[in-house]
C-alpha cells in the first residue's frame, strides 16, 4: 500500500472512532446501527481496512450525520485522493 492511500485509511479510521467516541458507542452499537460487522469497524478505525462509498454512507447514518460531516477534516489530504481510493 503506497504511503498516501496508508495516510488517508489511517485518517479516516481515527475520524471515525473519534465521531464514534463522541456519540458514547461502543465499536459493537455502531455496527448494528450501521448494519456492518464490529470487526470491519474495527478495521477501519486501525486503517487496515479500506472502504466504499456505501460503507461510508452506512457508517454515516448509522451516526446520525452526512457523509461530509464525517469527511469534514480529511479536507489536508484531498478530497480527490480519498475518492480515488474508495472507487
Amino acid at each position: 500500500m503506497d504511503k498516501s492511500k496508508s495516510q488517508i485509511l489511517t485518517t479516516l479510521g481515527r475520524l471515525i472512532k473519534q465521531r464514534r467516541m463522541k456519540l458514547g458507542i461502543s465499536q459493537e452499537e455502531l455496527g448494528f446501527r450501521s448494519n456492518l460487522d464490529r470487526t470491519y469497524i474495527s478495521g477501519l478505525e486501525r486503517g487496515v481496512r479500506n472502504s466504499s462509498l456505501t460503507v461510508l454512507v452506512s457508517l454515516a447514518d448509522g451516526m446520525g450525520i452526512s457523509v461530509s460531516e464525517l469527511l469534514d477534516n480529511l479536507e489536508y489530504v484531498g478530497v480527490n485522493s480519498i475518492l480515488s481510493h474508495l472507487i
